[in-house]
């Protein structure tokens, strides 16, 4: 009988278990899948991050900010390169990646870096301890030059290689610092810009001046590039991932060369009379472009926390041409005797009789005046005076005369229209600088804080003699250039043209004040003949019996005006500090300038043979002069006055020099009428 084993069946339950074993493999596996497609698809860029900041590391790319550039097309004879006046340069910071480096290293690392840059960089204790943390990005110096830049890498390198250390454990982000090739030279105009950037924008803090004003222009957008933490990665290859734009360049109506005069001659200027300061700004009169606005003590930019942590420096890091608004005293002359010139024009117009002849015969031995208290005096009296020799002895009570003649015929409204619509006094004059100053032009109806009226009876006769009003430097430069351009009233300008960088290499011009088509804008304020004749008055002022012969120009021909003004403190008039001016252009016919220079507070010792030093005639006359002879010649032009020398110098010829017979006849007639 045959016997079979035993039938080998599949029970239920190992079915079940293989069912259950398959679905767990088959869900796994979908799991897997899911997994899968959700980190590399649906997730993609989260995990992509995550692995990028093992492996790779993003650095700034700084841009480069505007430049600003020098007016060397002053010279038009001459052709210049572009004379950048502040600009940017390359500096490195240096950061340490202190988790690619073994603790073995760090010691070796630290000690042989900061013997490097132990002056530019951390104390000793700190700087190790950063090498010691556990970061991935630590700064261990600032601001390094590329020459140190590289005497840390020929360091690095090898022993990165020799170590098997990661080469980028050590690396550097590129910045740019200002530089300042000529110095403090226009140091409070330009300005700068704190060391520190701003934490939110990443922009930089400008502290003032045309780096504040053109900030929006200046400024540029910080690119991207992107690192990889690497032993065989090149320290210096990495990917840009966005391209920095780099900021507008400002081209100045400055020029560097002039400015440099002017900032001499100031600082000789202030130094000669023991002044607390000074400056003077030179302009071209048809234009209005600023050609130098120098001012002492100097502003140093790169020192600027020197500056504003001492408060009695903060006011050097002013324009005080602008911030600055004194009483213009004597200077204001010239403006009196054209609107009286004025007022006669008017009055023709209406078919009145005329105010007043300029050869007239006007007593001004009695100062007495409606409504003043104490009368008016001169410091040089005189019996009688005509509107020449008025202008040159700078008589008070003979222009306190003619305003009352214009008040009684016109009112003080009229006058007073007459200052802002000819001269601009009282207004800013618009000047691309912050904190200008619109001075102070008293009005009918008005009043002070106080309660007092600002204008009153006597008010006319000390606007006529500059006083009861207040002006900046610009504005007063601005009113001067009336007579300097044929009667335009200019508005002061210090930028020649903006020009942005192209994404594609090019440049785009955003502004163009170059053209002709600018002095088109200017209003004709003054008739051609009222013009000539002002300045064949002020012509007197720098010759023979004049009070400016110190600023007598010499081999040219020059108008101008001195001004000597009491400093309001308190409230009131001071005795002991004073504000000299002296204002005026060259040559006469086709000027090349019209210059201003203010010596604030000059010493009020009395110099024999020379009188007060306080005197606009005395301490700022010779600035003026100096600056004038310096400049004509670096621009190339030629004497127009080749006879107007001195007496003592051999070219000097009494017959051909320029308005010496003028003045000798003037004094022969003003010692006729004051016998």
């Amino acid at each position: 009988m045959d016997q079979k084993g035993p039938t080998e069946k599949k029970t239920p339950g190992f079915v079940k278990r293989l069912i259950i074993i398959a679905c767990c493999l088959f869900g796994i596996l979908t799991l897997l899948i899911i997994q899968f497609f959700r980190i590399q698809i649906t997730e993609e860029k989260i995990w992509q991050q995550r692995a990028d900041k093992q492996h790779y590391f993003v650095v700034t790319e700084p841009f480069l900010r505007g430049t600003f550039y020098s007016n060397t097309d002053i010279r038009k004879t001459h052709i210049s390169d572009p004379q950048p006046l502040v600009f940017d340069i390359k500096k490195y910071h240096l950061y340490v990646d202190a988790l690619s480096i073994p603790f073995s290293n760090k010691e070796i690392v630290a000690k042989n870096i900061y013997s490097i840059i132990r002056d530019q960089a951390l104390d000793k204790d700190t700087f190790f301890s950063q090498i010691q943390k556990k970061s991935r990005s630590r700064k261990l110096a600032s601001r390094l030059d590329p020459s140190v830049r590289d005497l840390i890498l020929d360091w690095w390198r090898p022993y990165a290689a020799k170590n098997k250390l990661p080469i980028n454990a050590i690396y550097f982000v590129s910045d740019y610092q200002r530089a300042y090739p000529f110095g403090k030279l226009l140091g409070q105009t330009l300005h700068t810009i704190r060391e520190k950037k701003d934490e939110v924008s990443k922009q930089a803090v400008p502290t003032g001046g045309l780096e504040y004003r053109f900030h929006s222009y200046l400024k540029g957008r910080e690119g991207k590039r992107k690192m990889m933490r690497s032993p065989r990665h090149s320290f210096d290859i990495g990917e840009v991932i966005q391209q920095p734009e780099n900021g507008c360049d400002i081209y100045l109506t400055v020029n560097h060369v002039l400015q440099a005069i002017c900032e001499e001659e100031i600082e000789r200027g202030v130094k000669e009379v023991k002044a607390g300061g000074g400056w003077a700004v030179m302009m071209d009169p048809r234009s209005g472009d600023i050609l130098a606005l120098a001012q002492y003590p100097f502003f140093y930019p790169d020192k600027y926390n020197e500056y504003f942590n001492d408060k009695t420096l903060i006011k050097h890091t002013q324009v005080r041409a602008a911030t600055d608004a004194h009483e213009p005293a004597s200077v204001t002359k010239a403006f009196t005797v054209a609107i009286a010139l004025m007022a006669n024009d008017e009055l023709l117009k209406r078919g009145e009789p005329p105010l007043f002849d300029p050869e007239e015969k006007i007593a001004v031995a009695d100062g007495t005046f409606p409504g003043r208290v104490s009368p008016i005096k001169d410091t040089k009296p005189a019996k009688y005076l005509n509107m020449d020799m008025a202008i040159q002895r700078s008589s008070n009570i003979y222009v306190g005369r003619l305003i009352q003649r214009v008040v009684n015929r016109l009112g003080n409204e009229w006058y007073r229209n007459a200052l802002i619509e000819t001269f601009g006094l009282g207004i800013k004059t618009g000047i691309e600088l912050p904190s200008e100053s619109p001075g102070v032009l008293p009005k009918p109806g008005r009043k002070y804080p106080n309660g007092k009226p600002e204008w009153s009876g006597p008010t006319p006769f000390s606007l006529a003699m500059g006083h009861n009003l207040q002006a900046n430097s610009l504005q007063l430069l601005r009113a001067f250039a009336v007579f300097a351009n044929g009667g335009y009233l200019v508005s002061p300008n210090l930028i020649r043209k903006i020009i942005a960088p192209d994404p594609e290499g090019g440049k785009t011009t955003l502004s163009d004040r170059t053209g002709e088509e600018r002095k088109k804008e200017f209003p004709h304020v003054l008739s051609r003949p009222i013009v000539n004749r002002v300045v064949q008055s002020v012509k007197y002022v720098s010759k023979n019996g004049g009070g400016g012969r110190r600023g007598d120009v010499r081999g040219y021909t020059e108008a101008v005006k001195s001004g000597t003004a009491k400093k309001i403190i308190n409230g009131k008039y001071s005795t002991e500090k004073y504000c000299a001016s002296f204002i005026g252009f060259t040559p006469v016919e086709n000027p090349a300038f019209v210059m201003i220079v203010v010596i604030d507070e000059p010493d009020t010792r009395y110099k024999e043979g020379v009188g007060s030093t306080y005197y606009g005639s005395v301490a700022a006359a010779p600035v003026f002069k100096r600056i004038a002879e310096r400049s004509l010649e670096y621009l190339g032009i030629p004497p127009d006055d080749p006879y107007g020398y001195s007496p003592n110098d051999p070219r000097f010829d009494r017959d051909k020099a320029d308005w010496v017979k003028q003045s000798m006849n003037l004094q022969e007639k003003f010692e006729m009428w004051n016998k």
